[in-house]
């Protein structure tokens, strides 16, 4: 097992590694920005080093500098939660060529299947089916994105071949759209994922999103899919709620996907764990893209099978063999994911926490890294906490998560928690008939 471990990574993900890292008796070394000495992951982590200025370039993405403190601190692996460089193929491979395990796959697997235009292709091959042209070329500028998208038909969707978290990523209606936002998107992705390759796909209008978890472990030639995520409450392409399992989903052919994302994950030789994400309409499933990293959500699927995910994924990495056999669904599990973001319209509110109460009692999981007079800083992604609720069945899962955003206490910033008290109560969420449109076109009315 690895004596010490250091992660890449800043905020709640953060913290989450250092539990499992306690869990396993293994050192855990913290780095951060300037601005972030005083977060939670630097007063958990056993160590902690300064890797530059507030902008993620400076710091969180600040290959040299990150690659100082591995060494300054003799860490022996790196644990890159999810964002910054977590699907980075480069920082793999510098890691490798310097004998520091990449807690994740290899920067080949991260190259085939972490760019998803890549991903497509591959997907393909192993006949998991796919929307649009598994031979769409990488677009490169607005003139480029013209052309594939009239090929495609409107509407299109555009995505950075890094991209994840709803980043990089923009619905194209017609033309004029493509024209006046293109640019402006594949700078967002060259910010965010350091890589601004961007291609499209067909877009439905009335998909549900569903994803698989998976861990892979080529080694010992198993390959795990941990259940459905339902992750169709979205604005904006970001997910808002997910859920565990899918109850109002019925996929054709489920055993044979399930075998064809199996014998992917093998033949590619993909280490560790990871999402394979796709759009759900009329029965059919279709392949998107894959997260080669831990996912925000990926505590749903803990609770749900009563399992560690970060601990596996991190004896995965070490050589061991997963000891993962009982999967049938014990809990239906809901994670709200609570935004430090203005209400009215949803602009980043950071600040200075005043005071907090966390929600408790049976059922309930709080990921987070805040805490009172934290301050929330202006540069970094606006989620600050993850609510989970596990229950029974799904009826009893909103329930608990019901009484858990009313116990919810933050003073000094504003949070998007009303609107998910909003959501819980609306007929369509507890029908279960919604798409990954519907938030976006009804948001409206929770004003």
């Amino acid at each position: 097992m690895f004596k010490k471990i250091l992660i890449a990574n800043r905020g709640e993900i953060a913290v989450r590694i250092i539990r499992a890292c306690k869990e396993l008796d293994i050192q855990s070394v913290a780095i951060h920005s300037d601005v972030d000495s005083d977060a939670m992951h630097v007063k958990l982590a056993d160590e902690s080093i300064c890797v530059g200025g507030a902008l993620p370039s400076s710091s969180y993405l600040n290959i040299p500098n990150i690659m100082s403190a591995i060494n300054i601190t003799g860490a022996e692996a790196v644990h890159p939660g999810y964002g910054f460089l977590s699907e980075n193929d480069k920082f793999a491979n510098i890691l490798q060529k310097h004998d520091v395990k990449f807690i994740g796959p290899s920067s080949k697997s991260i190259l085939d299947l972490g760019n998803k235009s890549n991903a497509l292709k591959l997907a393909n091959e192993y006949k998991l089916p796919i929307l649009g042209n598994p031979e769409a070329k990488n677009i490169k500028d607005t003139s480029d994105a013209l052309k594939i998208a009239k090929s495609i038909g409107f509407p299109v969707v555009i995505k950075a071949a890094y991209g994840g978290g709803g980043k990089g990523m923009r619905v194209f209606n017609n033309e004029n759209e493509i024209k006046q936002y293109f640019q402006q998107l594949k700078t967002e992705a060259k910010n965010y994922f350091g890589d601004d390759t961007m291609y499209a796909e067909k877009f439905l209008t009335n998909a549900k999103h569903i994803e698989f978890q998976v861990i892979s472990d080529p080694k010992h030639q198993t390959a795990k899919i941990i259940g459905q995520r339902d992750c169709s409450i979205q604005r904006k392409n970001q997910k808002i709620i997910e859920e565990i399992p899918s109850d109002f989903v019925d996929i054709n052919n489920l055993e044979n996907l399930e075998n064809n994302v199996q014998n992917l994950l093998l033949s590619s030789q993909y280490e560790g764990v990871g999402t394979l994400e796709f759009l759900y309409q009329d029965n059919q499933i279709y392949f998107i893209e894959m997260n080669t990293r831990l996912q925000v959500e990926h505590p749903v699927t803990e609770e749900a099978y009563d399992l560690d995910l970060v601990k596996n994924q991190i004896m995965v990495a070490a050589g061991y063999k997963i000891e993962i056999n009982d999967l049938n669904k014990k809990f239906h599990t809901i994670e709200c994911r609570i935004n430090a973001e203005n209400a009215k319209d949803f602009s980043p509110s950071p600040g200075t926490i005043k005071f907090i109460n966390l929600p408790g009692g049976r059922g309930v999981r709080v990921d987070t890294a805040i805490y009172t007079n934290y301050r929330v800083n202006p540069h970094y992604d606006s989620l600050i906490l993850k609510l989970i609720s596990r229950g029974e069945n799904r009826d009893e899962a909103i329930s608990i998560m019901q009484r858990a955003l009313n116990e919810i206490i933050i003073e000094g910033i504003n949070t998007n928690i009303d609107l998910h008290k909003w959501i819980l109560k609306q007929d369509i969420f507890t029908s279960g008939q919604y798409n990954t449109n519907w938030l976006e076109k009804n948001i409206s009315n929770f004003h």
